[in-house]
Parts: structure tokens; sequence; C-alpha cells
């Protein structure tokens, strides 16, 4: 090192003042004891890491019997065609009992040792509908393995063998504390080489890859390949901070895009597992959508934050704890809620049967509510009901505004657009092209049954709340649209 300095040194002795800063820069640095090391340098080697933690990964193989099904199917021919005998004669002998038995598919993926009593960790998607799990060892042993509980939210389960002597575990890290940049290590089983060890970085964090609900995906540039799903990515102290999951390639091998599911979510839905062999997480009972800019200055937030109640489940949680469709819940139990995605992953972490507190934007003004959490697996069995009303049936009227066509609903209208008994609003009948909400997603049949949280039965209503915001400054109106089977949502629009 110092060899190579001293040749860049003389390269600079035409420019003294250079190298005389750089002269008293190394001397400064050799001073210290510091060593000369390239900037950016990633990790000697992890060998030592990997031979500490290579006997607790496995490879997993499972096999499935399928029904057989003809590759190529019968053409369509012409009714009387001279060729109908001869390819029924051919189709009939290779569709026989042969073509017709079942056959036996097998996978391969990855998973990890986390108890010495032989207790292992993988994604659900690796032993789904496996008729026989096996986990093969390091050493050579092979033990057939039993589902404990698996979870197809987070695309996790837990397996059971029964190992002869404690065999090898790993611990769980903190993935809270990862950084982008930070070194990861990658085990597992990529096209059935076991054992293989890749190294890179942290790419990015909490990302959503649409793969679940609680998707918040540890990016990484580690090769993973077909086969790493459910091995492990350990950190440089050999901890666990994730579980390989996903990769995006348009080829099916690594271009280093790679997700994993991170250890603070890994560790509660296994705890549950192991305990109960089943999930059990909070629920409070509320439809909710992203807040957007233009949501945000109808609503006053100031800015986009939180998560916008869409809709309350009748005597769920949130409906006895006071909260309403319209609010904006912007911290649950102490956590500040930034972004619609937080909510989902903050509930389903606290506890079943746990009162929390629950701030609302509520007509611009916070407002804290206590709730009693339900339990989601509970809630899902539950049929969402009919929005109640007691308003009567409205007379026929109809209108034009906002780019709309609408109408107060009738029977013919409900039977119409197969309109769901107990909603009750203002249908849309038919939408103009390059109207304020022709981009909006809204589609004839769905039924708007407020504007800015004032309930409105027919369009004229609708017209005279239109007109009001506009009176009052207002740039833009928040709809709330229901669509045929009840399922509602916000939708801001700019008031012409």
């Amino acid at each position: 090192m110092l060899g190579s300095l001293e040749a860049y040194s003389s390269r600079l002795l035409r420019r003294p003042l250079m190298a005389v800063a750089l002269a008293s820069a190394v001397l400064a640095l050799m001073a210290t004891g510091a060593p000369l090391a390239a900037p950016g340098k990633g990790p000697d080697s992890v060998a030592d890491i990997a031979e500490k933690v290579l006997d607790a990964v496995v490879n997993i193989s499972t096999s499935q019997t399928v029904a057989n099904q003809r590759g190529v199917p019968m053409p369509q021919l012409p009714p009387g065609s001279p060729f109908e005998e001869f390819f029924e004669e051919f189709f009939k002998r290779r569709g026989g009992e042969e073509g017709n038995r079942p056959r036996r598919v097998s996978s391969l993926g990855s998973g990890f040792v986390i108890d010495a009593s032989g207790i292992i960790v993988t994604n659900n998607h690796v032993i789904a509908d496996a008729d026989e799990i096996f986990a093969n060892f390091n050493d050579g042993t092979k033990l057939k393995a039993e589902v404990v509980g698996r979870d197809t939210k987070t695309d996790l389960a837990v397996l059971r063998v029964k190992p002869e002597k404690p065999i090898k575990a790993v611990s769980f890290g903190d993935s809270e504390k990862l950084r982008v940049g930070d070194w990861v290590m990658a085990i597992g089983n990529p096209f059935g080489l076991g054992g293989s060890v890749t190294v890179g970085v942290v790419s990015a964090r909490n990302r959503d890859i649409n793969a679940g609900p609680y998707d918040n995906f540890i990016q990484t540039d580690a090769a993973i390949n077909r086969g790493n799903s459910g091995g492990p990515l350990f950190n440089m102290t050999g901890e666990v901070v994730g579980i390989n999951t996903a990769i995006i390639s348009p080829s099916g091998g690594s271009i280093g895009i790679g997700f994993a599911i991170p250890a603070k979510t890994v560790v509660g839905v296994i705890s549950q597992l192991k305990e109960f062999g089943e999930t059990r997480r909070g629920w409070i009972g509320v439809r909710i959508q992203q807040v957007d800019d233009q949501i945000a200055e109808t609503l006053g937030l100031g800015k986009a934050r939180g998560a916008l109640v869409a809709g309350v489940s009748d005597d769920g949680p949130a409906a006895k704890a006071g909260i309403q469709s319209g609010d904006v819940i912007v911290k649950f139990d102490g956590r500040e809620i930034k972004d619609m995605r937080d909510l989902p992953r903050v509930v389903a972490d606290t506890a079943v049967g746990k009162t929390a507190e629950i701030v609302v934007v509520r007509n611009g003004k916070e407002q804290t509510l206590r709730i009693a959490l339900g339990r989601l697996e509970d809630g899902e069995k539950q049929q969402p009901a009919s929005l109640k009303t007691t308003e009567p049936e409205p007379k026929p009227v109809t209108k034009r505004a906002l780019g709309l066509e609408l109408s107060s609903l009738t029977d013919d209208l409900r039977k119409r657009f197969k309109i769901k008994d107990g909603i009750k609003g203002v249908v849309i009948v038919s939408i103009e092209q390059n109207s304020p909400v022709a981009d909006k997603r809204i589609q004839p049949g769905e039924v708007i049954l407020e504007v800015t949280g004032v309930a409105i039965s027919n369009p004229n209503d609708l017209q005279k709340r239109i007109d009001a915001l506009k009176k009052d400054g207002k740039k833009s109106a928040l709809l709330l649209v229901s669509n045929a089977t009840g399922e509602q949502r916000f939708v801001p629009v700019t008031i012409p």
C-alpha cells in the first residue's frame, strides 16, 4: 500500500502544493495507527460466518400426486371431417390408461432450523399442497417433516422433524437495525445446488411488491434463485434477519433484485404458529384506502398521511369504538400511521383483546378513541352486512353534475345494475368523456353515498353540496362511492 502511495505521490511532483497536502494527510493517518484500506471495501471473507451457520440450513424437498393431463388437446374439426375418426382413435390411444394415470411431481426449496429439537422455518409456497416433505441436512441426513402451522398471508410455514440428537440451530437478529448498504449473506438450495452461499447488500427496505397485505420486504442484491425460497438471509454476525422469498427476473435467474421477509415480521408469526398452529392477529373491522394529496387537501389534513376509513364493519371493534367512515387514522396504540400500509401491520401485531388508543382526524380535528381489538381470523368469517338506512325510497330525479349522469335509485335501476338492497344514494347512469371523474375509475352502476361528509339521497342534493363547497373556496370534493355489492371507497374529484 505504501509503495502505491509513493508512486502516486511521484506523479504529483509537478504540483508541489498537492504533493505536500497528500504527504501530510498520509502521515496523519499513519500516526493514528488506522489501516490504509480502500474506501467502500466489503468484507474480506464470510467463510467464518458461513461455517458457523451452514449446518442449520436445510434443503426442502416435497412431492405430491397430481392427475395426469393430456399435453396436446384434440384439434377441433368440422362435423363430418374425414380426419375426425383418425384423430379420435389416435388421441384415444394416447389418452388411455397410461395417459390418465396419476403422476408424482417433486419440488425443491430451502429452510433453516430455529430449535435444536427439530423446528424448521420455510416459505409456505415451498410446501403448499405437498403429500410428503423431507428436510435434507448438510451432513447428508434426510428426515421426514410434518407441518406444524402455516400462514398464507406472510407466506411462512413451520415444520417439525424428529432427529436422533440435537441439531444445529440459528437465531433471529433485529431486522429493524438493518441499513441500506449493510452486507448480508444468503444460503439456500438454488436449482437443487444445496448449501450455496451468496453475498450482497441491503438494496432497500420496506418494499411493497403486492405479494400480500403485510408487504414490508427487504430488497437485496445477494443472488437469489429458484430453490432459495424459504432460506435465511444473515447479517454479518450470523443472525437471521430475513427469509428469502421472491425475485424479480425476466429470465428466471437472479438479476440482483431479491426480496426477503424481515425477521421482525417472521418472529411474531412463527411464535403463534408454534404455539397455536395458526395465527391470531388483531382486527378492528375497517376498510381503508390511501390518502393522496387531493384527499388530504379536501379533509384539511395539511399533508398526505394516515389511513382513510372507507367503511366500517357492523358490530366490529371500530364501530363499537365510534370510528366513522371518512375518519383518517393517524396513530394506533402509540405508533404513528404514516401510510395506509402501516395500519394493517400495526393492528395485526397487536394482541387480540387488548384495548388500544386510536387517533383519528375528523372534520379537520384530531380525536382520541379507545378500541378493543378483535381477532382477524374471526372477522374474516363474518359476512359483510348491508348498509343500514331508514331513509324512504326517493322519487326518481335525474341530473348531470361533475360530468356524470345521475339518478336517484329506483327499483328498475337497482335491478339493472344489480345493486344490493339497503344501499341508498345517487346512482351513476353514465360518464362523460374528459369529465372531472373520467380518470377516477368510477363505473356506471356505482352509487354515490356522500359528498365530503354529507349524505345525499338525490342528484339535487349532490349539486347543492358541490355548490356549497365551491362557495367555501374548496377546489375538490370527496365522494363516498359504493359498488353494487356494498364495498365503499372515497374518490376525490376536482370541482369545475
